[in-house]
């Protein structure tokens, strides 16, 4: 199976192509895969170097032209280095475009903290406006990133190498009900979702897989607590607790409680596989049921 990114990579090249609206900018980042796509469009296709608050400031100016620019490299760079001209090159000039980013929380450990970013959709969410989405397949990751360079408003778009074994379809930004049950509700979010169906393997719970983020689809977890006891459980691939006041906001009415589990705030010294860091986090099928067992009982 090819990585969202390399998805990523074949779609945006074909798009390009397609739509003389659209414009990509990188930071060297996966520039060798968009070698003929350069060749095609040199004045769509930008290569900034490694200046990453660079890569937004362009982006924003095509955006200012009425372009639809898609700017892409690793989370750490395209959301916390240039964070600033993300507020403000977009947000306060009232712009928008598509940020597409690799590397998820851990994906490659051996770069160290530098190109770790458990810490981006937080900080995203103190934005107003932008769309997030966390595809859990290369499949779904390439539907998502079609959307979004066909709409007009701002959106995130966040890859990463850990991925579920099969495609669910995107059929719009809400949550999917996979299994109904009346103990709880656990949400998991893109590629957290073969781990929260092995670890509720069995279990009297409702599980709701996202895609989209943001918005948060409160509708369908206030229809899920409806026919289950109002127990969430959201299990996500950055910070824990980055959705719990989305969830909070959408129970307002509801007596509820919420557990938000996901990457802790204590940073992981030892750089080892993705599937190490998702154990060191506790977020293994074992772990996870062991957490969500608890929580509900």
């Amino acid at each position: 199976m090819d990585t969202m990114r390399d998805r990523f990579i074949a779609t945006t090249a074909r798009l390009l192509d397609d739509d003389p609206r659209l414009a990509l900018v990188l930071a060297e980042i996966s520039r060798d895969g968009f070698q003929q796509a350069l060749r095609r469009h040199p004045e769509r296709v930008i290569n900034v170097g490694i200046r990453e608050q660079l890569l937004i400031g362009v982006g924003g100016g095509m955006a200012l032209t009425g372009m639809r620019p898609i700017m892409h490299t690793f989370a750490s760079f395209l959301v916390e280095r240039p964070f600033e001209q993300v507020k403000l090159d977009f947000g306060h000039q009232g712009v928008h475009g598509v940020l597409v980013s690799a590397g998820g929380s851990y994906d490659w450990p051996a770069g160290g903290f530098t190109h770790m970013s458990p810490g981006d959709v937080a900080l995203m969410d103190t934005l107003d406006g932008w769309t997030v989405h966390v595809p859990g397949h290369p499949d779904e990751a390439e539907t998502l990133l079609r959307q979004a360079a066909a709409a007009d408003g701002s959106v995130y778009v966040r890859l990463s190498v850990h991925a579920n074994a099969a495609a669910r379809p995107v059929t719009g930004a809400g949550f999917t009900p996979l299994r109904e049950g009346s103990r709880g509700v656990v949400v998991a979010v893109g590629p957290m979702l073969d781990n929260v169906l092995a670890a509720t393997e069995g279990l009297d719970v409702t599980v709701l897989y996202a895609t989209t983020v943001r918005p948060f689809d409160g509708d369908a977890l206030r229809r899920a607590v409806a026919g289950a006891r109002a127990d969430v459980v959201l299990v996500e691939p950055y910070l824990a607790g980055t959705s719990t006041a989305a969830a909070n906001d959408a129970l307002t009415e509801v007596p509820h409680r919420v557990l938000g589990l996901g990457i802790g705030r204590r940073e992981l010294r030892r750089y080892g596989s993705v599937d190490e860091h998702l154990s060191g986090q506790a977020l293994d099928p074992a772990a996870l049921r062991e957490r969500i067992t608890a929580f509900l009982t």
